[in-house]
């Protein structure tokens, strides 16, 4: 019990981006800094009046610090830019262990047994050609087809991926990795406009699925994922059909935000796609650079109309719920609402 605790309480901690010192201000200095410190090393229990306070400081249950710990994610990859403290990188790695915990704890209910299989792992990716190959079988494999995805993250739940957004900072890309080693798992920021989101899905499929060269640097791995994020949203056939031809002297505004708008994704994509390729050259791409630096959020250039968001999970509540596996309590729980939000959503029939 002690060591579950202790667990728990360092998790809803790290979530709520405090600091032990933190901590104890939060709860009036009811509890010394050293107390708390032996709680999360499971040396010592508190009492109830204590273990209220700390629920209301962190903003959870007190049965939280009691529920059963679920699956754990390894070989993650997070990506960050510079700006993003470790108190919030820590912060969001817990939101994504909570969302998990609770979407495997859904399946296991509704006794859903899946198992993902990776059909481009034995590809070894040395170079953006490799890239082409790896996404063409993929996507036969997968039979997507070689033409505009209309919704990313359904394809990927479709195929046993499990999606989380998140309510995160604009300083968070996104992030993959694995729960109990087998259930692949991609999280992308919920306030990322359609395209960013689409495309952030596919980067860390890239990680998930491709197998890299050992000669290869962190730098050209997340540019070689670019890459297949890139290939994913529009394949390099199709990319060329859309284009008329291999080489181009220049690429028209109205072309790119035509290409944006069917295929969902972002006109620097596009051309970034372009100048790998060499369907144009250096000097037109950076032309381009220059054009385009004083909106990068591609403001009035187009607007992908189509859906991005992960149902899933809820879809899977709502079922449980219906069904009476769980409870509406229970239901509420697991999707992190007020049973009286919940019940105003839920409708059976």
């Amino acid at each position: 019990m002690k060591e579950l605790f202790a667990k728990r309480l360092k998790s809803a901690r790290l979530l709520s981006a405090m600091s032990q010192d933190n901590l104890v201000k939060a709860m009036d200095a009811l509890v010394t800094k050293n107390a708390i410190s032996k709680y999360e090393r499971g040396l010592m229990m508190p009492n109830s009046a204590v273990l209220i306070k700390l629920a209301q400081a962190l903003n959870v249950k007190p049965d939280y610090f009691f529920r059963p710990l679920g699956a754990e994610i390894g070989n993650i990859e997070f990506r960050k830019r510079s700006a993003l403290g470790v108190k919030k990188t820590n912060a969001i790695k817990q939101k994504v262990s909570e969302s998990v915990e609770r979407y495997l704890e859904i399946e296991d209910l509704l006794n859903i047994k899946s198992k993902f299989k990776n059909p481009i792992g034995d590809l070894v990716i040395a170079d953006i050609f490799d890239i082409e190959k790896a996404v063409n079988t993929l996507l036969k494999s997968w039979k997507l087809g070689f033409n505009a995805l209309p919704n990313v993250i359904e394809v990927l739940e479709d195929k046993e991926i499990k999606v989380i957004e998140l309510d995160a900072d604009m300083a968070f890309d996104g992030l993959s990795g694995w729960a109990d080693d087998q259930i692949p798992i991609i999280v992308v920021n919920r306030n990322f406009n359609i395209e960013r989101k689409r495309f952030t899905a596919l980067h860390e499929l890239g990680h998930l699925l491709l197998s890299f060269s050992d000669h290869l640097t962190d730098k050209d791995i997340e540019k070689l994922c670019h890459a297949f994020a890139g290939a994913m949203l529009i394949p390099y056939e199709t990319f060329i059909n859309e284009l008329g031809a291999k080489k181009r002297k220049s690429i028209s505004l109205t072309e790119l935000i035509s290409i944006k708008e069917t295929y969902g994704i972002s006109i620097q994509a596009i051309m970034a796609r372009a100048r790998a390729h060499g369907v144009i050259n250096e000097h037109s791409f950076i032309a381009f650079r220059k054009y385009i630096s004083g909106n990068r959020e591609e403001k009035y250039l187009g607007h992908y109309q189509g859906k991005e968001q992960s149902d899933r999970f809820m879809q899977l509540i709502y079922r449980a719920a219906a069904e009476e596996v769980i409870s509406l309590s229970k239901a509420a729980n697991l999707s992190n609402e007020k049973l009286a939000s919940f019940r105003d959503q839920f409708v059976a029939l």
